[in-house]
């Protein structure tokens, strides 16, 4: 991770995108570009044609695919891409947001208010899920930058403020605060809390990474059709599971 040069990137789009004419008149949504500029800051290495089909990035040697949403969309790629290269995906999380609201009529933004919502690596899975059969394929790797960024959303919902169902318009970063990386199925068992009880259930998960048992059963289960976690006997209604031993450092 390298803070100054993403700073840098970001300060470039961003005065870009204020000098034609402000926020959203990018091709690209802004985060997408500046992630793309900060994983290659060479834009010859930007949009290239292989295989039939547009890489994000193409070092040479590995591609870097920017994802912020719709990983269904990335089957056909992978499926094409990952018997030849390495492939990246970077998927930003926003771990710290302040909502910023645009009138429509007046072009008006109101002063930024955080949200109470902070992103999670776990919620990335809800996308992962989408490439399950490829996430085990050893030339398949991810990347979570985790953000601090504005999003602006338009003033045009269905509740009576107009934020309810409303639009997002663009998010811009902010700042870099870190980033998860998952090289190799074992860097997986670093998403089990090392104070969980040996058995624990998916509730008990949920608790522990701070997350709905939705989003917790949907980590699980992925953990579980990758081996990092292994599914034992059942706990009243739930099912207990276990770090795979061949992934427990403490063992």
């Amino acid at each position: 991770m390298d803070s100054e040069r993403f700073d840098e990137m970001k300060n470039k789009i961003v005065c870009s995108e204020r000098e034609s004419g402000g926020i959203g008149t990018l091709k690209e949504k802004t985060v997408h570009a500046v992630l793309k500029d900060y994983y290659a800051a060479d834009r010859e290495m930007q949009e290239i044609s292989l295989d039939g089909y547009v890489a994000d990035i193409y070092t040479g040697t590995e591609i870097i695919e920017i994802q912020t949403a719709n990983f269904n969309r990335m089957r056909n790629k992978l499926e094409r891409f990952l018997p030849k290269y390495p492939v990246t995906i970077v998927y930003p999380i926003p771990k710290i947001k302040y909502l910023i609201w645009i009138d429509e009529e007046t072009g008006e933004c109101s002063k930024p208010r955080k949200s109470t919502v902070k992103g999670s690596v776990y919620r990335a899975f809800y996308e992962l899920y989408k490439i399950k059969p490829y996430l085990a394929d050893p030339n398949l790797h991810l990347c979570f930058p985790l953000l601090e960024l504005e999003e602006y959303r338009l003033l045009n919902g269905w509740s009576r403020d107009k934020k309810r169902g409303s639009c997002r318009y663009d998010r811009i970063p902010k700042r870099l605060l870190d980033e998860v990386r998952l090289d190799r199925l074992k860097d997986y068992a670093q998403l089990i809390p090392s104070d969980l009880m040996e058995l624990f259930t998916v509730v008990e998960f949920g608790k522990a990474i701070k997350e709905r048992k939705e989003t917790a059963g949907r980590v699980l289960h992925i953990l579980n059709y990758l081996h990092i976690i292994e599914r034992c006997e059942n706990r009243g209604r739930f099912y207990t599971y276990r770090l795979n031993p061949l992934y427990d450092e403490s063992k």
